[in-house]
């Protein structure tokens, strides 16, 4: 017998003959396509913002421009000391605690109806987030003129015809019928979230625990509130970051008028009626600090939950 060997067989080439791209290159490459919206965003949102914090250091009335000088802190010193101002500002916190607390109980419990199965659940979903999709300033309207006014409102006519009274709802509970009309609009926005809560559940320890015996308050209490936790922190704090900011309600249907005025609506007050645009500035950049704290936090609890899914996965 004869040995025979095989040559071993040359590896083609991978050189092509051009340079390598480097790492950075083929970043930059990748990031392109999102330069000219980067550049948009700045340009629409940062460089009005950097425009309102220098105005803010000014006192600046719009009627003498000639007259403005810089102030330093001064403005924000009068935003956290004037009176009006601190009433606005805890107006804002009893408003946006209020709708944010009762949205999510409601959002709670119109979520474990729809988690169950039931004939018309699509048309009842359908119905249920209907008015999330309403324009803010036309809800505020349909609740001051459709069911608020005093002479021909729903609510009016539904307590004439069982012989009840005839309040003005607005005037006689003016907060209130603001946060009735925020409440009905936000409700469908918890309820989505903590759905989708409900259903990422796994339905393993939902069916382990009632074949040992516990109640539906029991599987509600010890797994399905637990479970719950991040998505109730979730809503409650994208809930807050709008509600603090919110103006369409309170300026359609009560003016900012009968103590209703929140930090939104003085901002608009003091740029618009006084004319006080270092005022307004400064009242407006304390807003925004308040929303990117409230957003910090619901980044951290949306990261936490992908995290949690990518574990479970």
């Amino acid at each position: 017998m004869t040995a025979t060997t095989t040559a071993p067989v040359a590896a083609p080439s991978v050189r092509t003959g051009r340079p390598r791209p480097s790492a950075c290159l083929r970043a930059w490459a990748t990031r392109a396509p999102l330069l000219p919206a980067l550049i948009f965003m700045i340009v629409v949102t940062q460089l009005p913002f950097v425009a309102t914090l220098v105005i803010s250091f000014f006192d600046w009335n719009a009627l003498y421009p000639d007259a403005r000088r810089f102030t330093g802190v001064d403005n924000y010193r009068h935003v956290l000391t004037d009176a009006d101002l601190r009433d606005s500002v805890w107006t804002t916190i009893l408003l946006t605690v209020t709708v944010v607390l009762v949205s999510l109980l409601l959002g709670l419990l119109l979520a474990l109806l729809l988690d169950r199965r039931f004939r018309g659940r699509g048309l009842v979903r359908t119905l249920l987030i209907a008015p999330f999709l309403v324009v803010p300033v036309a809800a505020a309207l349909l609740w001051k003129h459709v069911l608020y006014n005093p002479e021909y409102g729903l609510l009016n006519g539904l307590l004439h015809y069982v012989g009840g009274p005839q309040p003005d709802w607005i005037s006689g509970t003016p907060l209130l019928a603001v946060e009735a009309s925020l409440v009905w609009q936000w409700t469908p926005f918890m309820m989505l979230i903590i759905l989708a809560g409900l259903q990422s559940r796994d339905p393993q320890q939902v069916e382990a625990a009632r074949v040992d015996g516990a109640s539906d308050w029991q599987v509600f209490r010890h797994l399905t509130l637990p479970h719950l936790r991040r998505y109730l922190e979730l809503g409650a704090l994208l809930g807050s970051i709008y509600i603090v900011q919110n103006f369409d309600a309170v300026f359609t249907i009560t003016s900012g008028g009968l103590g209703t005025a929140n930090l939104p609506y003085t901002v608009y007050q003091s740029f618009y009626q006084a004319h006080e645009n270092g005022l307004a500035s400064a009242a407006g950049v304390l807003v925004v600090i308040g929303s990117i704290v409230i957003a910090t936090f619901a980044l951290r609890v949306v990261s936490s939950l992908f995290r949690e899914e990518v574990n479970r996965g």
